[in-house]
């Protein structure tokens, strides 16, 4: 996924994270141009500038989605800008035309790991601006408290691992110790391919993001893989051993899914909404019998769309209606404000990003849905 700004002539390309994912004892330095943007000129085929958001990427935080080329004012100066949205739920923010920072974006050391043979950077770009959209780290008291006994269960699960900040290393996993380092946000983000939308009128750019753990434990495997480490578990640990949830239940605390948006014309957060419903099974887990939950938002892969008033995005899995059916919603919600002011029923939940189209004065929006055992399909509504 690339943009173009033909008026440039610059093309930006985001890059992937080098192999192998989890260990870079192979790959030693900060492995220019991975996890990078470079924009190059379309005539000659030229570098122009490059960007990179991770340095010795060792968490699968390759660059998700196509950079959204956004003008914008700031401090009264006018900004062709390019922004990033990132797995680690920030946004890059840059000038397009040349690379810099909007904002600074600064060098932060990072803590060091002790797997053997690899090569760690000592520092990590942390944008100053906009604050993250989601949670960027993982500590004890982000455990769930519905109960006591959910809390000392899912304190159990975690004591199994190494937790820390944001860019705390994979660890190795050994059978009879931690097997590994949990990771907010884990591997597929934070922000993924379906990316963001952003309002030319308004400054202001939207996204969908999702809370998950993630458990990087890295093993030596010679039977699978004749490199030093490989993301897996030790011989004799099952599956059950190393998950993060209780019985489906996920141990750290809602939101799971949200929408926020950001104002880029001051780098600041505007409004942040929990989306989305979760699945029955959630709702009515054994273990939360008595407990009301509130809107917790689910974890997906959804993208949204921005209409002249409104933020539309769609519930990423099947759940029991207000109506008794069991299916998804198509929310739509006032783009000032985050506040819902509709929803309409779909039989599957939305997979991807929405698009919008108008015909004859009337405004439609087209949403992809699939999954929860339904089949994949369009289906099309009008805007009132």
């Amino acid at each position: 996924m690339m943009s173009a700004d033909p008026d440039l002539g610059y093309i930006y390309l985001p890059t992937n994270t080098p192999a192998p994912d989890y260990y870079g004892g192979h790959r030693p330095g900060n492995n220019l141009f991975s996890g990078s943007v470079v924009a190059v000129d379309l005539d000659t085929g030229v570098r122009v500038w490059h960007f990179q958001t991770v340095h010795h990427d060792i968490w699968d935080w390759d660059l998700p989605a196509a950079p959204v080329l956004a003008d914008i004012t700031v401090d009264g100066r006018a900004i062709k800008a390019l922004v990033l949205p990132t797995k680690q739920s920030w946004l890059f923010v840059l000038d397009r035309q040349t690379g810099e920072p909007v904002w600074p974006i600064e060098e932060v050391p990072v803590e060091q790991g002790d797997v053997p043979g690899e090569w760690y950077s000592p520092t990590q770009p942390i944008p100053t601006k906009p604050p993250a959209m989601d949670r960027i780290d993982f500590a004890i008291d982000d455990l769930i408290d519905y109960t006591p006994e959910l809390r000392a269960q899912a304190e159990e699960i975690v004591s199994k691992f190494r937790i820390g900040s944001l860019y705390t290393p994979p660890s190795v996993a050994v059978a009879d110790g931690t097997l590994g380092t949990l990771a907010v946000p884990n591997s597929t983000g934070g922000v993924n391919w379906p990316g963001g939308a952003f309002d030319p009128e308004t400054g202001m750019f939207y996204a969908y993001t999702k809370t998950e753990l993630g458990s990087l434990g890295l093993i030596n495997d010679p039977e699978r893989s004749d490199m030093d480490f490989i993301r897996g578990r030790p011989e004799g640990v099952s599956t059950r051993e190393t998950a993060t949830n209780i019985r489906g239940l996920p141990i750290i605390k809602p939101p799971w899914g949200r929408i926020t948006a950001v104002d880029l014309t001051r780098g600041e957060i505007a409004w942040q909404i929990p989306h989305g419903e979760a699945p029955d099974n959630i709702r009515n887990h054994r273990l939360l019998e008595g407990v009301e939950l509130p809107r917790t938002g689910w974890p997906g892969r959804i993208g949204l769309v921005v209409t002249k008033t409104l933020v539309i995005a769609g519930d990423s899995a099947l759940h029991t209606t207000e109506s008794g059916e069991v299916g998804a919603m198509l929310r739509a919600y006032d783009k000032a404000t985050g506040e819902e002011v509709g929803s309409v029923y779909m039989e599957a939940p939305q997979s991807g990003s929405p698009m919008t189209y108008m015909v004859d004065g009337t405004q439609y929006v087209v949403v992809a849905g699939s999954g929860g055992g339904r089949t994949g399909r369009l289906t099309a509504f009008r805007v009132p």
